[in-house]
């Protein structure tokens, strides 16, 4: 079985000896690129030890960086309470069942966990079989052809790969490739049958079956003959019947009412900013008064590159920016419908049957799914046809190849230089000469300047990619996720195993050929007849495997510094003494951060990838990985039960991008083990590559396997059989079903957010008399804090049921109050930091302060539901005050009954019901009705008392 070389290299003697000759010169690289993997190792073990022990002693005294969840979560989602000692943590972070994860972190944040056990058990089982087969054979085989090819003093990290073994000894890798298939396979059907088994029972719990959204669906690309709320449920019929007649809104023109909340946010942080500057010192105000440029969209002033008071020119646009919405929201109906709406229903049986019946169907020309959760939808892109999302999709495409292209550049002299040093000092000789006098040194930055150079590259490309798929027109936030993971995964695999590593492949053969040519005056044709370009690349990835050990060494690191909260220690600390922070910046420092399910996912994608693709060609990568998911997978654990929320749960559905990756890096790793054999096979080469072919044939069936027999049911609560969906036995509440307000839940935000009140920092209370040139008697409910289209007044704290004393447009926030806790069920903090209250006690299906459904409202001007947080009585008695804005009945649509009538209850056709369509038909302060009737809230934090109960 010992390599005899091939016939086609002995007959130009001359050209094989200068082959030994530069093998002999590369020991100094070799040892270079062991010496950086045992400094990257020890540095990364030492760094990553000091950090935990910091983390350890950091613990028990800052419960606002590293237990937020504990301090702000309701009873159900808090996690286990944990002592002041070093290891109180350890108990329940280990002992904490994945049931219980549901429950507490959501299905996400458990499928993550899950991933990431999976992974580590996965690479351990992959190192031990892996190394115990490659690192034995490698070994072996290589000392033989050194001891024969007089090169005794190989290093350790040339003896583990497979550059010097020729012949029928490539049949043991291909062995290996059938194991690793296997044990991939194993693992992914396993953890596929229990995001199964997590996902029906997430579909079964109180929570989805109780929500809005659950029974509701999503149709897009609306004709216009269609738009309406009865062309909607003739859209839904057009598929399915269903005993129940469903609940539809066609979508509202809410014209330009987005950009000028929009402008109006972007103004009030500014003043924020301005004013937390300005009146940093209170008893000694700066000697003159900010200035600032005028919006570039602001057409009150034509000169832009004037200068003005910064206080007052704020404060004058975002009251005029305050009085365009109020206008625009006054205007807003349903005469121009929009080419999106939502057809809800009264079972989710129905809606899921329907959703079901829809699929690989356009019915109508439109596109009927499953609703998101209303916070979850990115609400400017419903608004895009078919047409215009194709062509921006393709843009977006065209975007990502030019981005991958233009970072071959930086990616390229990364992979030529820094990953290996010698080739620098190839074409620079006085560099050559500093390598060879300070090789320890260049070991050093060999080791830790490239791995981190190219984690800096990563660091923005997820904001890249989440700007160019909004603009690819992804209707929803966790889709757009998926993509940013999907489009994430394929950027490094392209960059990274394909340029960065042959592109280093073409290096070496063009330098060699430039060397031999040059110094050696041998023919150019008889160089490049004795170079195989295979055997080059299989050498280069040899080479370049030091590389990725390192980079994987520095990722322990990185898991480190994510548990330690570094950065949010660091710049927390530095933000408050140098800089000058708003209270909502500081409100929201002390706010559970939101996990990026996109790059977490990425990174453990790729680093897999990167493991089962060097496994063969350096098999300590596998070890490296194990010992890196094993280490982070208990880290991420505790992270996500303490620290981080899920921003836009999405229930789970992250988890076919991830099987569908980890199939693309076992074929990947397949490629790897067949282009050995097909570079160092030889005779056997093709009997090699034939055995191989039914690896790719059977990943393949294993995918389109599992995709038949888990995925219809992991998405849909039931495909048809409304019986099958009787399998929970969650108790509904039907009758506060029917009072389900559509148009209210899933009505465009634009028309009820409350417009953000500018934070001022109450220590400076006293002086905005003389700071603020505006009134300071306007009242705050009318101008600054917009709840539907109107509110009603600002309440006083020390007087329940007293209008507060006028204080301007401003909201003042004492010192102790800024803390999240105060504030966690405002959606202007919460949507950042959890969502819709979810997680903090409030509901996640209802929405508050929202104007009335366009059907079934009765004429009263909020929701009735019992998701609302607030409700109001349904007992009559509303009037509205002067200022309420209706749509003429004879233009208002018609829309199913308020009641959804059986099919089989009425031959009433349900559309013969006419409603109040107009949207803003609780657009009014709330109806006065006799106080006796009804107990008032006790006024929240704010004063507010907006909202009374029976």
């Amino acid at each position: 079985m010992f390599w005899t070389p091939p016939k086609m290299l002995p007959r130009d003697e001359s050209i094989e000896g200068k082959f030994k000759s530069l093998l002999s010169g590369d020991i100094l690289g070799a040892k270079v690129a062991q010496q950086s993997v045992i400094i990257a190792i020890g540095t990364a073990i030492g760094i990553s030890s000091g950090i935990f022990l910091l983390f350890l002693v950091l613990r028990p005294f800052n419960t606002i960086v590293y237990a937020p969840r504990l301090r702000h979560a309701d009873d159900k989602h808090r996690p286990p309470p944990m002592g002041k000692s070093l290891f109180a943590w350890y108990r329940p972070v280990f002992k904490t069942n994945e049931d219980a994860f549901v429950h507490m972190i959501g299905l996400d944040a458990t499928i993550f966990l899950r991933f990431a056990r999976m992974c580590r058990n996965m690479f351990i089982v992959l190192a031990i079989v892996g190394c115990a087969i490659v690192i034995p054979v490698n070994i072996t085989k290589t000392m033989e052809f050194t001891h024969k090819a007089g090169f005794d003093n190989a290093s350790a990290i040339v003896l583990m790969t497979p550059k010097n073994l020729f012949g029928d000894i490539f049949w043991a890798f291909v062995a290996v490739a059938y194991l690793f298939n296997i044990i991939v396979c194993a693992f992914l059907w396993w953890t596929y049958r229990a995001v199964h088994r997590l996902r029906r029972n997430f579909l079964q719990g109180a929570d989805y079956q109780n929500s809005l959204h659950s029974r509701t669906l999503m149709i897009t690309d609306v004709n216009k003959n269609y738009r309406s709320d009865h062309g909607l449920v003739e859209i839904t019929d057009s598929l399915k019947t269903t005993p129940e007649v469903p609940r539809a809104s066609v979508g509202r023109n809410v014209k330009d009412i987005p950009d000028l909340i929009d402008e109006h946010e972007k103004a009030v942080m500014q003043l924020e900013t301005v004013l937390a500057k300005y009146l940093k010192d209170p008893t000694q105000l700066p000697a003159t008064r900010p200035l600032c440029t005028p919006s570039k969209k602001d057409p009150e002033y034509t000169d832009k590159k004037q200068k003005v008071d910064a206080i007052d020119y704020l404060t004058a646009r975002i009251q005029r920016l305050e009085g365009q919405v109020k206008e625009a929201r006054e205007t807003v109906d349903k005469r121009n419908a929009m080419p999106y709406g939502f057809a809800s229903y009264e079972t989710i049986e129905s809606a899921h049957s329907v959703a079901y019946a829809a699929r690989h169907k356009h019915p109508k020309g439109t596109t009927v799914r499953l609703a998101p959760r209303p916070k979850d939808v990115i609400w400017k892109n419903l608004l895009l046809d078919s047409k215009t999302r194709r062509w921006r999709r393709l843009v977006n495409r065209l975007w990502i190849t030019l981005l991958t292209l233009l970072y071959f550049i930086p990616n390229a002299l990364i992979a030529i230089f820094l990953s290996k040093l010698t080739n620098l000092g190839l074409v620079w000789n006085a560099f050559d000469r500093e390598l060879k006098t300070n090789p320890r040194f260049w070991a050093v930055v060999q080791g830790l300047l490239a791995p981190a150079l190219t984690s800096l590259f990563y660091y923005l490309l997820p904001i890249i990619f989440r700007h160019l798929s909004m603009k690819a027109g992804d209707v929803t936030k966790t889709s757009r996720e998926r993509h940013v993971t999907a489009q994430l995964y394929n950027f490094f695999v392209f960059n990274n195993l394909l340029i960065f590593s042959l592109f280093s492949a073409v290096f070496g053969m063009v330098s060699l050929i430039v060397k031999l040519a040059r110094d050696e005056h041998l023919p150019f044709m008889t160089i490049i007849r004795a170079i195989d370009p295979f055997d080059k690349v299989m050498q280069t990835l040899c080479d370049v495997s030091p590389f990725w050990v390192t980079w994987l060494v520095q990722r322990n690191l990185g898991a480190a510094i994510d548990l330690s909260q570094a950065a949010n220690l660091a710049w927390g600390s530095f933000s408050r003494k140098f800089l000058n922070p708003t209270p909502r910046e500081l409100i929201k420092r002390t706010a559970p951060p939101p996990f990026d399910y996109a790059s977490y996912y990425n990174y453990f994608l790729f680093y897999s990838t990167v493991a089962l693709c060097f496994a063969p060609l350096q098999p300590i990568t596998l070890v490296v990985v194990a010992f890196y998911f094993t280490m982070d997978s208990w880290m991420k654990k505790y992270l996500l039960m303490y620290v981080f929320v899920t921003k836009n749960e999405s229930g789970g559905l992250f988890w076919r991008v991830l099987f569908n990756r980890m199939l693309v890096g076992t074929m990947l790793s397949n490629g790897i083990i067949a282009l050995m054999c097909l570079a160092r096979g030889y005779a056997a080469k093709w009997t090699m590559l034939g055995a191989m072919i039914p690896l790719p044939l059977g990943l393949l069936a294993f995918k389109f396997y599992c995709k038949s027999a888990f995925d219809d049911s992991i998405k849909y609560y039931t495909k048809g059989d409304l019986a099958k969906g009787a399998e929970s036995a969650t108790p509904i509440n039907k009758e506060s079903r029917r009072r389900d307000r559509v148009a209210v839940r899933f009505g465009h935000p634009a028309l009820y957010q409350k417009l953000t009140v500018p934070m001022v920092h109450e220590k400076s209370k006293h002086l905005l008399a003389e700071v603020y040139r505006g009134r300071l008697d306007g009242d705050l409910g009318d101008t600054a804090a917009f709840s539907d289209v109107y509110t009603m007044k600002r309440m006083s704290k020390e007087h329940p049921g007293k209008p507060a004393a006028p204080t301007g447009p401003f909201e003042f926030v004492a010192e102790d109050n800024m803390d999240f806790e105060n504030f966690k069920n405002r959606p202007e903090f919460s949507d950042e930091h959890g969502g819709e209250g979810s997680v903090y006690g409030g509901t996640t299906i209802g929405r508050p302060d929202t104007p009335a459904s366009a059907f079934g409202d009765d004429g009263r001007g909020r929701s009735t539901s019992r998701d609302s947080a607030r409700t109001l009585s349904d007992e009559p008695g509303m009037t509205y005050p002067a200022g309420y804005h209706q749509t003429p009945s004879n233009l208002r649509e018609y829309s199913p009954s308020p009641a959804p009538l059986s099919r089989n209850e009425s031959n009433t056709t349900p559309y013969e019901t006419t409603t109040q369509a107009n949207l803003l038909s609780s657009a009014a302060p709330m109806g006065r009705q006799p106080l006796s009737a009804y107990t008032p809230y006790s006024p929240d934090r704010d004063g507010h008392q907006d909202y009374f109960q029976k």
